[in-house]
């Protein structure tokens, strides 16, 4: 079981360092809301995110990311995919701004523990 929680931390990992690189080519909104393959991008690993920590929750209920923020990530995977149509590009930019660099932190700290 830990080799599969660990995995799953990986993947979102994996996923933050994508955005990251992102956002080396996207220095601010303005510039994300007209790049198009990027916003995808994003979008993308927003969806993988959201997946893997729904994943973790399953296997490990009481691991130690914060619940509400967790929710929210799996429920934004769930927009993204399932209504794509009203995802909110502003709402994404702050999201990837404020809120992936404190998960990237809970991450790297969850992967020493299960490595």
């Amino acid at each position: 079981m830990q080799h599969r929680i660990f995995k799953f931390l990986f993947d979102i990992n994996s996923s933050i360092l994508s955005i990251e690189e992102c956002l080396l080519i996207v220095k601010n909104l303005e510039e994300y809301k007209k790049n198009k393959i990027i916003r995808r991008a994003v979008e993308r690993e927003l969806e993988i995110i959201g997946k893997a920590i729904s994943n973790l929750l399953k296997i490990e209920p009481t691991i130690e990311i914060e619940i509400e923020k967790a929710r929210k990530i799996v429920n934004l995977r769930n927009l993204v995919i399932h209504a794509y149509d009203s995802v909110d590009d502003i709402i994404i930019y702050v999201i990837i701004v404020k809120d992936i660099p404190i998960l990237k932190k809970e991450i790297s700290n969850l992967m020493n523990k299960y490595s």
